[in-house]
């Protein structure tokens, strides 16, 4: 039990403290404690006190999830460092007061988006949302903030994907990985059988011959299952996920697939929707056993391409990752 003067703290330590106090509150109560909460305190509090940390694989700063060493969060459990995450970004996202989908039109046949220089055409199937389990078949507004964040972070300059090995789970339409082989990424699609068909028309579609500085390929991974050699012989340098994390079935699949693909310098970008904060609890919890997570603030996102329903996450297995300072950017462990 933490006890605290709450106006000692900053909002954000407030609710993690809260949060580490009430471990057998229910994720929706506990959420909604702090929404309630951090809504009258934001207003008292100007100054936010994260933890930030940095990845081998990435060049910016992240906040501090879970799986630093020599982090403040280094004693606490999974199951709590995956709680307080939650209460943090429901109370300061507010995700359910943003309308979804701001970025794409599900009920379009195609979208179009700007990036890295081109027009994609993203074609999408509408109606197979009405089959059950069925959601790869559009656009999410994830798939959207992924992509644009991998252009804006290498225009930036503190992320290249020039001649990686990159592998995109649950491709879907395939808007991730065609912006991923354009910024020189060599980037295998991969998704179940059943959603091939699309994914490699999109890719046909938008990556012409000559016009792509990478390259992209698409093959099929059911996760759980044990990946092509080809996938892990040398390991990917980078694994791209958005809208992955959407049910606690398939959960210890993907974690599971995630270690499989993961070697000495894999870094991993996923990002969700946040539709269901138990799922999403869930998945910290079960990965943070594995690795280390580090949130991306919006800031870092393209200014362009920002969502209050969307998190961004970098993950890298704990026992290759290091964590580096300011001085030693993409130092190895």
């Amino acid at each position: 039990m933490l006890y605290f003067t709450p106006q000692t703290f900053s909002p954000s330590v407030v609710r993690v403290c809260l949060v580490r106090s009430m471990p057998h509150m229910e994720a929706a109560e506990r959420v909604n404690s702090a929404a309630r909460f951090g809504a009258e305190k934001m207003g008292e509090e100007d100054e936010t006190v994260e933890e930030i940390g940095r990845m081998s694989g990435y060049g910016g700063d992240v906040i501090v999830v879970g799986g630093f060493p020599a982090s403040e969060s280094e004693s606490e459990s999974e199951s709590d460092l995956a709680a307080a995450e939650i209460m943090v970004i429901w109370a300061i996202q507010g995700p359910t007061s943003f309308a979804p989908n701001a970025l794409v039109a599900q009920s379009s046949l195609e979208l179009r988006l700007d990036a890295c220089g081109h027009s994609l055409s993203i074609l999408q199937s509408p109606c197979s949302l009405n089959t059950p389990g069925v959601t790869g078949s559009v656009m999410w507004d994830s798939g959207v903030v992924l992509g644009k964040f991998l252009e804006h972070s290498v225009d930036s300059k503190v992320l290249s994907l020039e001649g990686k090995k990159i592998v995109e789970l649950g491709s879907g339409c395939g808007l991730v990985g065609c912006i991923a082989a354009l910024l020189g990424g060599n980037v295998v699609l991969t998704d179940l059988p059943d959603r091939l068909r699309l994914l490699k028309k999109n890719i046909q579609t938008n990556l012409h011959h000559g016009n792509t500085r990478g390259s992209a390929i698409v093959q099929e991974l059911v996760w759980g299952d044990d990946p092509d050699l080809d996938m892990i012989e040398p390991f990917p340098d980078y694994v791209l996920g958005s809208d992955v994390i959407y049910s606690e079935e398939a959960v210890h699949h993907l974690v599971k697939t995630l270690l499989q693909l993961c070697g000495h310098q894999t870094t991993i970008f996923l990002s969700g929707e946040l539709r269901n904060d138990a799922v999403l609890e869930y998945f910290l919890g079960t990965a943070l056993k594995d690795f280390a997570i580090g949130r991306v603030e919006q800031t870092q996102w393209h200014p362009d391409y920002c969502s209050r329903r969307v998190v961004l996450y970098v993950l890298e297995k704990k026992s290759k990752r290091c964590l580096t300072d300011d001085s030693s950017l993409n130092q190895s462990c």
